[in-house]
């Protein structure tokens, strides 16, 4: 199976089917990883080009390495010390990676849409590595290949999303892939970090952490994202912590099973 596009934007537009094959397909990957063969061919030949306007750590070094277990070519471009700071549009920069061989670009970016730009103008693929608060693909596809690993399953499953909602494109890239490959997903946060009408994604939304934990199969937590906050939404983080934190009393709650989940970093 080859998937619909050359662009790797969002689960919004991805099929189930599609879903399923880019985690059959890492089942396979991580076989292999585990039998210490660090240096495949099956990107042999490409070059791959990282173009992160935000921080990142996990995100970045992953697809570095993946990049260089798979035989490809990775350059990493550091926006802070390229031309972006001279005034370079992001069109400019795809075109000059373009010019200069470049097949792949792994971009991450504050604006929501960023990704899709730059695949339209690009002749090569783009894998969105978080735009704004739109999406973050990659990491969702991480979470359902973490989920199927454990359960051997996803469809049937009661999954709750806990902490910053409003300001995650990781819980937005897992309610849509989530609902597609069959799981119950339960939105659960204070109302100032709930996005408005987010339950026509799909999801059953709760304030009380108590209702949405107690049949979870997969409880997924989420930092606050204080980078992006504006001023109000959040009383305190002793406050916030007492009524929607994971913690020793969190955790008497739940199903003795439940599976605890977090994308990083952790607000401690």
């Amino acid at each position: 199976m080859l998937l619909k596009s050359k662009d790797i934007i969002g689960l919004q537009d991805m099929s189930a089917e599609e879903i399923n094959y880019i985690l059959e397909s890492s089942a396979t990957m991580k076989e292999l990883l585990m039998q210490n063969a660090k240096k495949m061919p099956h990107l042999q030949g490409k070059s791959i080009a990282a173009l992160f306007y935000e921080n990142s750590t996990r995100t970045r070094l992953s697809f570095e390495l993946a990049a260089k277990y798979l035989g490809a070519t990775f350059s990493n471009l550091g926006v802070s010390t390229s031309s972006v700071k001279k005034g370079e549009t992001l069109l400019d920069t795809g075109k000059t990676i373009e010019a200069m061989g470049t097949d792949i670009i792994i971009i991450r970016h504050p604006l929501a849409g960023a990704p899709k730009f730059l695949g339209d103008n690009f002749s090569g693929s783009v894998i969105n590595a978080g735009d704004g608060m739109h999406e973050h693909p990659t990491q969702a596809l991480l979470d359902l290949f973490t989920i199927k690993e454990k359960f051997g399953k996803i469809k049937g499953l009661n999954v709750t999303i806990i902490g910053d909602i409003s300001h995650s494109r990781v819980a937005r890239s897992n309610i849509w892939g989530l609902n597609r490959l069959g799981a119950k997903v339960t939105l659960c946060s204070m109302n100032t970090m709930m996005p408005p009408q987010i339950e026509k994604m799909g999801a059953v939304i709760t304030n009380n952490l108590e209702q949405a934990i107690k049949n979870a199969d997969v409880i997924m937590a989420l930092r606050i994202q204080k980078e992006r906050l504006e001023g109000g939404l959040l009383p305190s983080d002793r406050e916030y912590h007492k009524y929607f934190g994971i913690s020793e009393q969190t955790l008497k709650l739940c199903r003795k099973d439940a599976f605890i989940m977090h994308p990083g970093p952790v607000n401690r």
